[in-house]
């Protein structure tokens, strides 16, 4: 090996050393996460008139914070879905109403998330409005709570109506006094959407669909969006007035954990 001068190899010597120093200091890169197929898609890119207030991007939920994997307060569906929507607002707004959407595709780490708190018998900070006659015991038991969600498979929303103009909602603000999700609507956590006799996300069997004691308008609104959005290919979980899944999912049994996040998407939404 051919020696070199001395002068050289301190200038080498000293060069490495600043290489060392710059890459040791440089920051580490995030590693992306997964990537949604091409077909999934951002509500608005669909339809931008259908009101977005991701609950589970929030606080105001019955685990009382922000819900992991949820990146961003967006809505995400399979394409179908997403266009099935833009069709039924089409046909509500023109009885002045339209729709808005609590919840979307779902990451199985959000899922795993709602497990986790499940199993914790003492996190029980929103049991007032969200669950206030039901024993955290029995989530599972009761169906609450499960390990899989069809929100995971890109096809399933949580929505509901709106009177056009809709007044925006105010925040909810943590910590603030909890009112049972099946109060009167004067009483519980205020919502620009029509009276449903719940709140969403009510785990209560108040919030049966169908369920013989709510009668009057808000029967006659949890019909009209039931006959809605079933003229136009979607589900309604009996269990829950707002949950509905478009069919034939593109997506019958596969579950996703992309993050809700523009990234998250193939094309920019």
């Amino acid at each position: 090996m051919t020696r070199l001068p001395a002068a050289v190899r301190g200038l080498v010597t000293a060069f490495a050393a600043l290489l060392a120093v710059t890459t040791a200091s440089a920051p580490a890169r995030a590693t992306p996460g997964p990537k949604a197929p091409a077909d999934f898609v951002a509500l608005r890119s669909v339809d931008r008139t259908i009101i977005e207030e991701i609950r589970y991007a929030t606080a105001h939920n019955f685990v009382g914070e922000r819900i992991t994997g949820y990146r961003q307060p967006l809505c995400i569906l399979t394409r179908p879905a997403a266009e099935a929507l833009r069709a039924a607002q089409s046909r509500l707004r023109s009885t002045g109403y339209g729709l808005k959407v609590y919840d979307c595709y779902r990451p199985q780490r959000a899922v795993d998330h709602f497990v986790r708190w499940a199993k914790d018998p003492d996190d029980q900070a929103m049991k007032t409005e969200f669950y206030p006659d039901v024993d955290k015991s029995r989530l599972f038991e009761d169906g609450y709570i499960a390990e899989r969600s069809g929100h995971s498979r890109g096809s399933t929303v949580d929505l509901t109506l709106v009177r056009l103009p809709a007044a925006p909602t105010r925040p909810y603000v943590p910590g603030e006094p909890l009112v049972p999700c099946y109060a009167p609507e004067g009483e519980r956590f205020p919502d620009n959407s029509v009276d449903m006799g719940t709140g969403y996300d009510c785990f209560d069997t108040l919030s049966h669909t169908l369920d013989p004691r709510v009668q009057g308008e808000q029967r006659a609104d949890r019909l009209l969006l039931k006959d809605t959005l079933e003229g136009l290919g979607f589900v309604n979980l009996a269990e829950e007035w707002w949950h509905f899944t478009y069919r034939p999912e593109p997506y019958p049994d596969t579950y996703f954990d992309f993050p809700v996040s523009r990234a998250s998407l193939t094309r920019a939404s």
